[in-house]
């Protein structure tokens, strides 16, 4: 029987991409699912939510994206034997990651997952890389673009760089397509998300204030373009593009082509959350330590404000989303405009206060 392979689940991003895998790979194709032994309960529970009466083909095999035969043994030249496509979602998001877990598994991971799609001899590798690659970039920053002499803001967008770089190093040995989501926010119509980061920092000093929201941001931020994108959309995307014979060889962002400004960005999220007026404060880069404190009577004791981010609202980088664009055409699928779906975002946080921000690792 063949197999699709897959990591990351039972994240979020591919949680929501099995279901519509399995729709598209017709009743005599598995669903093999990499699954860290931590998380055995858990994604037990989940195939049976997103698999319905098509849950029997989920097959949950517990590994390592960190060892070499990814911790299956001597199952591993079974599976690639079996495995026609390779769906490879699994790494750390954190932008405060320390570097040898980041390495392990961003980096090595990633070589780990490619060696294996060459194993496998597959008819397709689908890469989940991000546009933070880019790093700090200044300008419109293309598809075919990588190694443009960027440096980076953090040790998480080094390491997805360096495991792009991995996988274009075997491109011609292996058919690959690589996506790169914007920043990732919760779903467009439901509002939900796994974990609360990026601009859910914004969202939750906003909701904590008064009729009149108070929001400190870095200089230059009405210029800056802040690239958020719902969690549906790049799953849509995926689920769509992987299965068209026109996206190999290709890289896509999966972006917003008409992004809000950071300014924008706030402004919408404060009617979003009801309030009568927003101000946005703008504050000297250069002080961002001492902002981030001052911020404390503001916005009190925020998780979020320490998780990191603050580069993005002031990020230079712009992204071209012209392959996306055009291959999705026709399909149904394109990236919404904030202002549709702000409220949803805010609406899911007031309801859902307990989910926290660490995701899964």
């Amino acid at each position: 029987m063949p197999t699709v392979f897959l990591t990351g689940f039972p994240g979020f991003l591919g949680s929501a991409l099995v279901p519509r895998l399995l729709d598209r790979h017709g009743e005599e194709t598995t669903i093999t699912c990499l699954v860290q032994s931590k998380f055995r309960r858990e994604a037990e529970q989940r195939a049976e939510e997103v698999g319905g009466e098509a849950a029997d083909r989920i097959e949950l095999v517990e590994g390592d994206v960190t060892e070499s035969d990814l911790g299956l043994g001597d199952a591993y030249d079974d599976l690639t034997a079996e495995t026609a496509h390779v769906y490879h979602l699994a790494a750390i998001y954190d932008l405060t990651m320390d570097r040898a877990p980041g390495k392990a598994v961003n980096i090595e991971g990633t070589r780990n997952v490619t060696a294996f799609a060459a194993a496998a001899d597959v008819e397709r590798y689908h890469y989940v890389s991000t546009v933070v690659v880019a790093g700090d970039y200044d300008g419109r920053f293309e598809e075919s673009m990588l190694q443009e002499g960027q440096t980076f803001f953090n040790y998480y967008e080094s390491t997805k760089h360096m495991a792009e770089v991995a996988v274009r190093e075997r491109m011609d040995e292996v058919p690959t397509t690589i996506y790169r989501p914007g920043v990732a926010v919760g779903d467009s119509e439901t509002g939900e998300t796994q974990k609360y980061d990026g601009i859910y920092a914004f969202v939750e000093g906003l909701v904590d204030q008064g009729s009149t929201a108070v929001v400190p941001v870095p200089r230059g931020a009405s210029k800056a373009e802040f690239n958020v994108v719902p969690s549906d959309y790049i799953v849509d995307a995926i689920a769509y593009l992987s299965g068209i014979e026109a996206s190999e060889g290709r890289t896509y962002h999966l972006a917003d082509p008409d992004p809000p400004s950071t300014t924008e960005l706030v402004k919408r999220l404060g009617e979003a959350a009801g309030k009568d007026r927003t101000v946005v404060l703008p504050y000297p880069k250069r002080f961002v330590e001492g902002v981030r404190g001052s911020l404390t009577p503001l916005l009190g004791e925020s998780e979020l404000l320490k998780s990191g981010g603050l580069e993005y609202q002031t990020w230079p980088a712009s992204f071209d989303c012209s392959n996306a664009v055009a291959d999705l055409e026709g399909s149904g699928i394109e990236c919404p405009a904030f202002e549709d779906y702000a409220e949803n975002l805010v609406s899911f946080y007031e309801a859902n206060p307990d989910v926290g921000t660490e995701g899964m690792n």
